[in-house]
């Protein structure tokens, strides 16, 4: 009897990076079938506007607003997570993933209320500048493509220099960006960091 579940687009992939993947696939959808409501109770609010709750720290990173949102995100978890998570083991990858979205999510909050600015904030992005700052960090030399310029990039170059335009990009504040770019940096802060200390420390891989 043949076996085929390793050959679709979750079978194969190693078990933290199928599951997040799915949570967010099916949170997308019902999402849409329920107009945008769950958004409403589960993205994560600025302190301003008084509708923040301590889980929305978590929730948020399973919520999408649009379609190319939900796949550049889960793109970014597919190529990436699945070396990772097999390199470092499901534990460390599923605390590398989630420490990255929690630190993205306080960076931009601060933010946000330094500002006093009320906003409502959603996406795994912080997570995945996470994973790509610990990718780069693991394979420097590997050849990557940034968006829409056909030429090979070594990681250890590209993730810096996405980080330096995400700063400039939150700094520069424009009008009719609604993007969180400090919440990348802050992602991709503590995966550099976290990958420096397991390094550090030497601990094992499994």
């Amino acid at each position: 009897m043949n076996n085929y579940s390793s050959g679709n687009i979750f079978g194969s992939l190693p078990q933290v990076t199928k599951v997040i993947l799915i949570i967010n696939i099916a949170l997308f959808i019902l999402d849409y079938l329920f107009q945008h409501s769950i958004i409403h109770y589960l993205g994560l609010y600025s302190i301003q506007t008084g509708a923040f709750q301590p889980y929305q720290l978590v929730t948020h990173m399973f919520l999408h607003g649009s379609l190319g949102h939900i796949f550049f995100n889960m793109f970014g978890l597919f190529m990436f997570g699945k070396i990772l998570e097999a390199v470092l083991g499901s534990k460390k990858f599923f605390i590398l993933y989630f420490l990255s979205g929690l630190g993205a999510a306080l960076l931009q909050l601060l933010i946000y209320y330094l500002q006093v600015k009320p906003s409502l904030m959603i996406g795994a992005s912080g997570a995945i500048f996470g994973i790509l700052a610990a990718f780069a960090m693991m394979f420097p030399n590997v050849e990557l493509m940034m968006l829409f310029i056909p030429v090979p990039i070594k990681a250890k170059y590209l993730v810096p220099i996405y980080a330096v335009l995400e700063l400039f990009f939150g700094i520069a504040n424009f009008s009719k960006d609604n993007i969180a770019h400090f919440a990348h940096l802050g992602g991709a802060v503590v995966g550099f960091i976290l990958i420096k200390i397991w390094k550090k420390n030497q601990l094992t891989i499994n």
